[in-house]
């Protein structure tokens, strides 16, 4: 597993043209995403659906999940944001990286283009 930070731009998808600019953890062991309640709101993002979610120390939370746009580079698309809570930390996980099409290099410590295969 690699952890870098970057700075990626979040929007929602019925007014792409407001993006957040916030700097978040690329998680190569988290499969959504998290960015604040308070800032996803602030956008118009309301959730979609209450999930359970499994934390390393084995306790399971309850958060609220929506779609969000993510910007990279000349990189854009939607995936599922969870509503983070106070002490929830801002992360980019796989199904995102996914989404944009990037993977994450743990040895460079940047994103590369994901091989894109349509089988």
């Amino acid at each position: 597993m690699g952890l870098i930070h970057l700075t990626m731009g979040i929007a929602n998808p019925a007014a792409p043209k407001k993006v957040v600019r916030r700097q978040f953890l690329i998680d190569s062991g988290a499969i959504y995403s998290v960015a604040p309640a308070g800032v996803l709101r602030r956008l118009g993002i309301e959730p979609h659906e209450k999930r359970r979610f499994s934390l390393a120390n084995g306790d399971v939370i309850k958060r609220d999940v929506g779609t969000a746009i993510f910007s990279y580079q000349r990189h854009r698309a939607g995936a599922p944001i969870v509503f983070g809570e106070p002490g929830d930390a801002d992360i980019v996980g796989v199904v995102t990286l996914e989404a944009l099409g990037l993977m994450l290099d743990p040895l460079k410590r940047e994103l590369r283009p994901l091989p894109m295969l349509l089988v």
